[in-house]
This record gives C-alpha cells, sequence and structure tokens, in this order.
C-alpha cells in the first residue's frame, strides 16, 4: 500500500515564483547568465579588431574580409533558429552550456587560422554557438524574475554586452597592435567560455515553466523550493517562505492557476506554426521588423567602425582608442533602458531608443572633426544599446512558455539575416558615397524600426503563462 500522495499547494509553482521577492538566487542566475553574455559580446566585438589588423598584416581587401564577419553571423542566424526550437525541447540551461562549448572551443581553434577560408569556417562554427545562446540566456532570465521587474531585469543582463564590447575595445587596443600576431592572442582569449560551460551547467537552474510543460514537476519544485528558501535581498525584507504563504492565501484572479496548458505543441513544425497563429501574427511581424532593422544597422556600423576610421585616415592604433572611447556610451544607454522600461513600458522605451539612433546615425554622417565624431559615436552607442536592450525585454514576453525560445530564437535569426548582409554592405556603400552616405543609410533603417517598435503589444508587468 502506498502513501497518501501530499496535497496540491494552493497556487502554482509559477504564481510561487512571480511572487517572490528579489532574491540571492535571483541575483546569482542574472550574474551566471550575464557573464555567458559578457563572453558573448567579447567574442562578437573583437572581430571588428581582427579585420582592421588583417587587412594590413595579411594584405587582404576589406570587401574579402568582409565575408569572415558575415560567416559568423551567417552561424548565428542558423544558431538562433535551432538552438531556439531546440531548448524549447530539451531545456534552456542545457542549450546556454552546450552553446558556451561550441563557441568557446571554435574562437580558441580561430586563433590558429592560416588563411581567411579556414577563418571563415571557424567563424561560422562560433556564431552557431553565439546565434544559439542568446535568446536562450534572455528568456532563461525573463521566465524567473518577478513580473514587476522582469523587463529591468533583462536589460541588466544585456547590459553585461556592454561590458563584454568594451573588453574587447581593451584588448584590441592593448594586445591587438602588439605585433602581426596580435589578432591570435586576443581570439585566443575568447575559449575561456568553454570552461564557463562547465560553471553554467553545475550552477544554474532549469526554467520552471519548461519543467512544468514536460511534466517534470518534481524537479520544479525543487527550484522553487530553493527560490523560497533563499535569503530575500528586496525592498520589502520578506524571505521567500513569508512570501510563498502569502501567494498560499491570495484568493485574487491568480489563484490556483494551471501550470500546464492542455494543448502544447510538441512539434519543430507545430511550434513554428503557433508564431504566426492569428493571435500572434502581427506581434510576430512587428518582433521581425524590429530584428532585422536593428541588426543591419548595428553590426554595419560597429564592426566597421575601427576600420571605418582608419580608411578616413586615422592611424590603426588611433581608430582602436577612438572606438574604445565610443563604446563607453553602451553602458548609461543600457542604464537609462533599464530604468525606462519599467516606467514608460517596453514599446515607448523601445521606439524612443531607435529614434534617438537616427538622429544620432544622421549626425555621424555629417561629423567632420574629432570632436564630433566621438560625441557623435557616443550617443548612437547610448540610443542604440538601450534599444537592444528594451528589445530583448520584451522579445520573449510575447510568447507562451512552450514557444517562447522558439520565438525568440526565430526573431534573433531574422536579425542575423541582415547581420549577414551588413558586413557586406558596408564597402561598396562607402564606395558609392563615404562614411556619410552609409550612415544615412543605416539612419533611415533605424527609423523603420522605431515604427516597427510601436506596433508590438505592452507586456509590462503582465505574467508569463
Amino acid at each position: 500500500m502506498t502513501d497518501p500522495q501530499p496535497a496540491a499547494p494552493a497556487t502554482s509553482r509559477t504564481h510561487r515564483l512571480d511572487a517572490l521577492p528579489v532574491t540571492r538566487r535571483h541575483l546569482r542566475l542574472l550574474t551566471g547568465s550575464g557573464v555567458g553574455w559578457l563572453f558573448d559580446a567579447m567574442d562578437v566585438g573583437l572581430i571588428s579588431y581582427v579585420i582592421a589588423q588583417l587587412v594590413v598584416v595579411w594584405k587582404v581587401p576589406a570587401a574579402d574580409l568582409s565575408w569572415v564577419a558575415s560567416a559568423g553571423f551567417l552561424g548565428m542566424a542558423v544558431g538562433a533558429t535551432l538552438g531556439g526550437l531546440l531548448a524549447d525541447r530539451v531545456g534552456r540551461r542545457q542549450v546556454f552550456a552546450l552553446t558556451l562549448l561550441v563557441y568557446g572551443l571554435a574562437t580558441g581553434a580561430s586563433a590558429l587560422a592560416g588563411s581567411v577560408a579556414v577563418l571563415l569556417v571557424l567563424r561560422f562554427v562560433v556564431g552557431l554557438g553565439l546565434g544559439a545562446e542568446l535568446p536562450v540566456a534572455s528568456t532563461l532570465v525573463s521566465e524567473f524574475a518577478p513580473p514587476r521587474i522582469r523587463g529591468r531585469a533583462v536589460v541588466v543582463l544585456e547590459s553585461f554586452w556592454a561590458v563584454g564590447w568594451i573588453l574587447a575595445a581593451l584588448v584590441g587596443y592593448l594586445v591587438v597592435p602588439l605585433g602581426d600576431d596580435g589578432w591570435r592572442w586576443a581570439l585566443a582569449l575568447g575559449a575561456v567560455p568553454a570552461l564557463y560551460a562547465v560553471v553554467v551547467r553545475r550552477g544554474l537552474p532549469e526554467s520552471v515553466r519548461f519543467l512544468e510543460q514536460r511534466g517534470r514537476h518534481d524537479e520544479a519544485e525543487q527550484v522553487v523550493a530553493a527560490f523560497e528558501g533563499s535569503r530575500a535581498v528586496g525592498h520589502d525584507g520578506r524571505t521567500g517562505a513569508q512570501v510563498r504563504d502569502a501567494a498560499a492565501g491570495d484568493a485574487g484572479v491568480d489563484a490556483v492557476p494551471p501550470d500546464a496548458p492542455a494543448d502544447v505543441p510538441t512539434t519543430a513544425r507545430a511550434r513554428l506554426a503557433a508564431l504566426w497563429a492569428p493571435g500572434a501574427r502581427r506581434s510576430t511581424a512587428a518582433l521581425w521588423v524590429v530584428w532585422f532593422t536593428v541588426n543591419f544597422s548595428y553590426y554595419g556600423a560597429f564592426i566597421w567602425l575601427p576600420s571605418l576610421l582608419h580608411a578616413d585616415g586615422h592611424t590603426l592604433v588611433r581608430s582602436f582608442e577612438f572606438t574604445l572611447i565610443i563604446t563607453l556610451g553602451q553602458l548609461p544607454g543600457y542604464a537609462a533602458a533599464a530604468f525606462l522600461v519599467e516606467t514608460w513600458g517596453r514599446r515607448r522605451t523601445l521606439a524612443a531608443f531607435l529614434v534617438g539612433s537616427a538622429v544620432a546615425a544622421g549626425l555621424f554622417a555629417v561629423a567632420s572633426g574629432d570632436g564630433q565624431i566621438i560625441g557623435a559615436g557616443l550617443l548612437l552607442s547610448f540610443f542604440n544599446l538601450g534599444a537592444w536592450g528594451a528589445l530583448y525585454a520584451v522579445t520573449p514576453e510575447l510568447y507562451p512558455t512552450a514557444v517562447r525560445t522558439t520565438g525568440a530564437g526565430w526573431a534573433a535569426g531574422v536579425g542575423r539575416i541582415a547581420s549577414i548582409v551588413a558586413p557586406l554592405a558596408v564597402p561598396p556603400l562607402r564606395d558609392l558615397g563615404g562614411t556619410g552616405l552609409l550612415f544615412g543609410v543605416f539612419a533611415a533603417v533605424f527609423v523603420v524600426a522605431a515604427a516597427g517598435a510601436l506596433a508590438l503589444p505592452e507586456r509590462a508587468g503582465a505574467r508569463l503563462d
């Protein structure tokens, strides 16, 4: 005779999770995911310095080396679409750790490349890991963060990108110019994420919502109980257990919601079809427009920035110095977006920062002196990276748990198509009309992105299913 099963909790596990204050486990999850994000940014940022040096050292035309950047973004497009599908099938944490391992090893191997062809292949593999990791990490953080600060938590996660990009700028400025093999030492540093993958696999929790969807209720209960037992660091001073007890007595509309919907798409085709169901197709279309246009202007501008400055007459070291200064504008951009996404909302914040990006790109197009170039570049960093933070905050919120990383991954994958095209488009556009025409095009594309942002629904403060 078996023992009687314990009574079901008065509220669902996801409701208990959403009712928690910010705990040390929330901060650990955010930091652990953010460090992975930092390594991503460092890798992507380093390639701009590698290209700039290889133009000089290998004496390869810039147009040929643009394929090195585009190969990485092609891998990111494939990785984002497949990684999102895989994460909705096997779990967020598993895919996150695997992608860190893949791109860390491939980046280290890139340091040994002896030709453009070998570098192309390895950058594609690097992109597979990078592309899959970003939407998965943002979804994992989004699914754990309390609704009242969910957008802010994702923007803070995104701010690790700025730290990684600044580290890339420091490595580019201090390491790459040391000699003809400086770019190799820079890429060798990119192998660190392979070691960090072990930390991620052992230290980060799996998404409670994913576990519930898969019927792994015991595991979900263990994760929620661990967060409830974690010491609170929120403003109200309550422990997780106190919040759990308060939630159990709540008779509001959110009491006892089902932990898993009855109709869950179980195949890749069904998950993709769900993105274009009648209730989701407008959001998906607008989201894809924003992802495509933001990727085009961001990567077109920042991947080529050191090379563009060098081509306009600055020394290689001087162009690296300017790029480092301009990159510092990213952190205050994220800070402003982190505040505004919970006060203005996701849609207004995203649209406002994209309009600011358009203005900054227009100013860069007409900038002449060093001060004007740096000033316009700082504004572009501020607004563009703030927009990225808001975009990553809203993306996972638009879809239910069963297709959340699929939706985020495919949006990122569509965006990566633009990041493939942009590095290839920069040399001919610059040849046609110089830096002014190039950044004028970027400004126009940012305006289109702002229009797409205004078509997105507002999800600030809403509970995820």
